[in-house]
């Protein structure tokens, strides 16, 4: 997989251990594109670490029903992805604005110990997702796109449909996913979905649940 300036085809060209941020919410998923603002202290400094070495860090939600106010740090949910660096800004008031493309899932092991102020852990790469464009055939691109249009109409929301027919399968799937409104226990079911396939399934399972929830038949919003 291509990301930004780097390549990364095999385990070696990945870490065993990545610095982790954790965000309720946020899913980042391969070849995904992912906006953040910094301004904690810990971050801005996990942050200059990685801009100082491979800039890689790895995205990851709390665990579900778990926060940092319970005077600890949050448990993490077990599967994030790592991210690369690839575009950067100082705002001039202490905060960074960045953009992580999505590289590949892990699965988090143990934490390190480290004199830093951010969490670090060693990690299991999800080697698959390095190529993961050839599971793009499998996916029902018009059931995926039926869905997400029925979602914009009820919602009553315009689309780009130009760059959506231009779109890869395994860009639109994994786009359409990370842009969903949903909440993190979906959004985390997303991101754990074993293959491409699975995800686009699931999008639409969820896609339609949330459409029959509102407006009471989602086979009919569907149509």
């Amino acid at each position: 997989m291509q990301v930004g300036n780097a390549r990364y085809l095999k385990p070696g060209d990945l870490p065993d251990a990545i610095a982790v941020f954790p965000l309720p919410g946020a899913l980042l998923l391969p070849a995904g594109q992912l906006p953040l603002n910094i301004f904690e202290p810990r971050y801005l400094a996990m942050l200059d670490a990685a801009l100082a070495g491979n800039r890689l860090i790895g995205m990851v939600q709390p665990a579900l029903g778990d926060h940092e106010d319970k005077g600890h740090e949050p448990s993490l949910a077990t599967v994030g992805c790592l991210g690369r660096i690839t575009s950067f800004a100082e705002t001039g008031d202490g905060r960074y604005i960045v953009s992580l493309t999505g590289v590949c899932r892990f699965r988090l092991l143990e934490e390190k110990v480290t004199g830093n102020p951010f969490r670090t852990f060693r990690i299991a790469p999800f080697i698959a997702d390095l190529s993961a464009e050839n599971e793009e055939e499998a996916v029902d691109r018009t059931a995926l796109l039926t869905a997400f249009k029925a979602y914009l109409d009820a919602n009553k929301l315009e689309a780009d449909w130009e760059s959506v027919e231009r779109a890869s399968n395994l860009t639109l799937v994994n786009s359409l996913a990370m842009m969903s409104p949903f909440g993190p226990a979906e959004k985390q079911a997303l991101l754990e979905a074993p293959d491409l396939k699975t995800r686009a399934e699931t999008l639409i399972a969820i896609t339609e649940i949330v459409l029959a929830r509102v407006f009471g038949d989602s086979d009919a919003v569907l149509q």
